[in-house]
């Protein structure tokens, strides 16, 4: 711990990637740390990204890359080290990480989040064998092939107008009778020829030997189960925030997520939350990307203080 940073950004996802373009800047002395080596967080799962200004039909591969080649032109530092626990120390922070310790003023906590599971029977022994929580990723391994996916939000949708361009039917299987996805991405969900809507019904069960051959599906208001052969299950029920290396040390909500206003100042001074580990009625590439900048505005006003 030689040097000590004016702020450290945990995750490079576009909120974490937003911060360091603002932090090189504002001339701080910053750093990213990603854990797996590769930037872009949940976006780089995302076939085609259609609402970024300016980007129309831009891949969520390539939107990424752009985020990171910004802040690389500008002399951002990124280093892969996944941290472990955050300590405390008033007017610094320690960082412990898989790779040593690190020291900063501040710290940002952009690491995003992951998928939610549906706990059901056959789920963890069939992943990676037909049972998928990303369809982008792993559609092109379906084709022809009859799908389910599981969800009612954007993402599910969104997978389901993927799936249909190459799958022979798929099936989005919702436990309520409305969509909270988008209106326009409903209505050119359901026009598709190939994709049915299963209202009211809940996946129970996964099953199959080596793959994905069947789901056994429980239709709520008519009380009753069904069983539907499929080749593959798409999950897209949501996500949990990845904040579980600070609980106990920064302010959370029932789900995990940091607590912080538009300002992303936590509990703790000197520690900021942007993206979709922050408490916010939106979570979309465009608001964790401006959680970025406001971040770093905060960042800069109080590095005056600390």
């Amino acid at each position: 711990m030689a040097q000590i940073y004016d702020l450290l950004i945990i995750g490079s996802g576009p909120a974490g990637m937003a911060a360091a373009i603002y932090a090189q800047r504002a001339g701080l002395k910053t750093s990213v740390l990603e854990k797996t080596g590769i930037s872009g967080g949940q976006v780089l799962t995302t076939y085609e990204v259609d609402n970024y200004p300016g980007l129309p039909e831009i891949s969520g591969f390539d939107l990424s890359e752009k985020f990171k080649e910004h802040a690389l032109h500008l002399g951002t530092e990124i280093r892969t080290a996944e941290v472990k626990n955050i300590i405390d120390q008033g007017a610094t922070k320690i960082l412990e990480t898989d790779q040593g310790c690190m020291e900063a003023k501040t710290v940002l906590i952009a690491t995003g989040a992951h998928h939610a599971k549906l706990h059901v029977p056959g789920e963890e022994e069939l992943a990676g064998m037909g049972v998928s929580y990303c369809a982008t990723c792993d559609g092109a391994f379906f084709r022809n092939r009859t799908v389910v996916v599981v969800g009612g939000g954007d993402v599910a949708v969104e997978d389901a107008i993927f799936l249909a361009r190459f799958c022979k039917k798929v099936y989005l299987v919702h436990r309520r009778d409305n969509l909270r996805a988008a209106k326009l991405l409903q209505e050119h969900m359901l026009a598709l020829s190939n994709v049915e809507v299963l209202w009211n019904t809940e996946v129970k069960e996964i099953a199959g030997e080596e793959q994905v051959e069947q789901v056994t599906l429980f239709y709520n208001k008519e009380n009753r189960e069904e069983v539907l052969p499929v080749d593959g299950v798409f999950i897209a029920v949501g996500t949990i925030p990845d904040t579980d290396f600070v609980k106990g040390l920064v302010q959370q909500d029932e789900k995990g997520c940091l607590i912080a206003g538009e300002d992303c100042r936590t509990s703790v001074k000197g520690i900021y939350a942007a993206g979709d580990v922050r408490t916010k009625a939106l979570r979309q590439i465009l608001t964790a990307a401006a959680d970025g900048a406001n971040a770093v505005t905060s960042v800069q006003e109080d590095l005056f203080t600390l």
